[in-house]
């Protein structure tokens, strides 16, 4: 496969543009031009008759031309014309040879409509004649021919085709012209916004897309502005994520480390050597509590494009089983559940962990009691997790689902990230909001979800 160049893509575009217009004018133009040009003649020649011979005081004595038949052929616009009485032969007018008189009187015998078009071929050239039908005083069928050599047809036909050749190179010349200004026309935007390709290949995309020209480029330069914006925040949350982590994750482990070194020089900050060990468990467990949290959320992001595993589950027993798991985390508070038959369309396993992170944080903020409650109305599915707790600040409203945004009794900021992610993954969407008695979590999804085979 041949692989060429914009510029001589550009370039063989228009060469085979005018091909196909020279090829298609050289097809078509001469049958149209020869047609146009004999019905030309004819109108010549009817015109010769009306005017010039109809309208003399005696039309039925026409006086004979000093040309003969041949020279008339050398002739351009040089009409010829005779009279032939009952098909008998010629009365008045030009001579013209026997063959040809001939064959203008069967014409004139065998012709119905006052008037006839036609024409003949003689020593290699084409003779065109007009007969019309008349009558005399004394019912005698008079027949006028003029005729006229195609001489005129084929000189016009000459010029006209050499005026259009003349017209097809210098358009073949402009065209070229234009080809040449195109092709720098696309290569210049083209080779800018390339150049700036190659810089965000090499992570360098702080410089911005401007290319302003009012057309197409300008609308594609736009487009991949919003590309590099979109890069550069994607490239500042990765960051920021990784700081985030990293700051979650050095905590748990530098107490692990000085309590271990600790031990190991007999040292136990704690009074005892158990209460010590139980405090290097506790962080442990922490850290791999946050490790969960970090890898789940990284996996929810990954799977953004991907359908959830839609099944049918019942919000009883949902919210039963998140219920059991955290209740021991805070006996005190109680948990109710409304709604139990109200049915999820949803992928199990992470509508799982929507509840238990959204129970997990009400818990934390809880006074005496939570509300879990679902219900369907018209095409969308509810649920809403209520706590009792003080109100959230107007000012954390805001960032309150962004990664590593936490509250004042927040542990890792991920959960409500997490919860998000997962929703707008079902379709849905999630937002917080204080009441008059607390604070709710409010989730919607449609009702009507196609579950996975």
């Amino acid at each position: 496969m041949i692989k060429w160049t914009l510029t001589q893509r550009v370039w063989v575009s228009f060469i085979l543009l005018i091909l196909i217009l020279g090829v298609l004018i050289a097809i078509i133009y001469p049958f149209s031009i020869q047609q146009a040009l004999k019905n030309d003649s004819y109108n010549l020649i009817e015109e010769e008759q009306l005017h010039d011979v109809l309208q003399q005081p005696d039309p039925y004595s026409l006086p004979k031309s000093n040309k003969s038949f041949v020279e008339r052929q050398q002739a351009s616009r040089s009409v010829g014309n005779l009279l032939i009485v009952n098909g008998q032969g010629e009365l008045e007018g030009d001579p013209v040879p026997n063959k040809v008189l001939h064959q203008m009187a069967k014409e004139a015998d065998s012709q119905k409509k006052t008037l006839g078009r036609y024409e003949l071929n003689y020593n290699g050239a084409t003779l065109f004649y007009v007969i019309r039908k008349l009558q005399d005083d004394n019912d005698n069928s008079i027949y006028l021919i003029s005729y006229m050599w195609d001489t005129y047809r084929n000189q016009m036909a000459k010029e006209l085709w050499n005026r259009l050749l003349i017209v097809l190179i210098l358009a073949a010349v402009l065209s070229l012209m234009v080809a040449a200004w195109f092709a720098h026309h696309l290569k210049k935007p083209l080779k800018v916004l390339g150049s700036r390709f190659e810089e965000i290949a090499s992570l360098n995309w702080k410089k911005p897309f401007e290319w302003k020209s009012g057309d197409e480029f300008e609308r594609l330069s736009l487009q991949f502005e919003k590309m590099r914006r979109n890069l550069l925040r994607y490239d500042e949350s990765q960051k920021t994520f990784l700081q985030q982590a990293s700051h979650e994750l050095k905590t748990p482990i530098m107490v692990i480390q000085s309590y271990a070194q600790s031990v190991k020089d007999g040292i136990y900050p704690q009074g005892t050597l158990d209460d010590t060990i139980d405090v290097i468990i506790n962080e442990a467990d922490q850290m791999e509590h946050r490790v969960k949290k970090l890898l789940y959320f990284t996996r929810i992001d990954s799977l953004r494009e991907e359908r959830p595993d839609i099944e049918t589950v019942s919000f009883g027993e949902l919210a039963e089983q998140v219920k059991k798991r955290l209740l021991t985390q805070k006996p005190s508070i109680e948990i109710e559940i409304k709604g139990k038959n109200t049915l999820f369309h949803v992928d199990k396993e992470q509508w799982l962990i929507v509840l238990e992170n959204l129970l997990e944080n009400a818990l934390r903020y809880a006074d005496t009691k939570i509300w879990l409650i679902a219900e369907e109305k018209d095409s969308e599915t509810r649920l809403l997790v209520k706590n009792d707790g003080e109100p959230i600040p107007e000012e954390q409203m805001e960032g309150l689902f962004q990664p590593f945004k936490k509250g004042k009794k927040g542990q890792f900021g991920l959960g409500l990230a997490i919860v998000q992610r997962i929703v707008e993954r079902h379709g849905g969407h999630i937002h917080a909001e204080n009441d008059k008695d607390g604070v709710s979590f409010a989730i919607t999804i449609p009702t009507q979800q196609t579950e996975s085979k």
